[in-house]
């Protein structure tokens, strides 16, 4: 049975690298920070970053993450390098989302969900 979301892992080519950017990204460090692992908490879920060079990049399921302003949050990702992938767009019910590519290949997608309850998180 699942229980919710806890974990999204990206893979990475070079982890100090990327440390430093989702560090920048999130405005503070890692809570866990070894070589073979780097885990931010962010809301409750975990962020991690998985050194793997062969399987770093696009693929696989795209978890997105909670922004109070996903317009915002894509100019921002961008300002910090990411490519843009998808620009904001409301996708019905006041429900806006976009993604970009950060710069170590995989996408990185953000919503703006009014109707999120994180109260019903279990």
């Amino acid at each position: 049975m699942f229980l919710g979301l806890r974990t999204a892992g990206y893979y990475v080519g070079d982890l100090a690298a990327a440390k430093a950017w989702y560090t920048e990204v999130l405005g503070f460090p890692p809570y866990f920070d070894e070589p073979f692992y780097v885990g931010y908490s962010v809301g409750g879920f975990e962020l991690g970053l998985v050194p793997d060079e062969d399987r770093a990049g696009q693929g696989g399921a795209v978890p997105m993450w909670g922004v109070p302003n996903c317009q915002a949050a894509f100019e921002r990702l961008v300002s910090l390098g990411a490519v843009p992938l998808d620009s904001p767009e409301d996708v019905g019910g006041e429900i806006k989302v976009a993604s970009v590519v950060d710069p170590f290949g995989n996408i990185l997608a953000v919503i703006e969900n009014p109707h999120f309850k994180p109260g019903d998180v279990r």
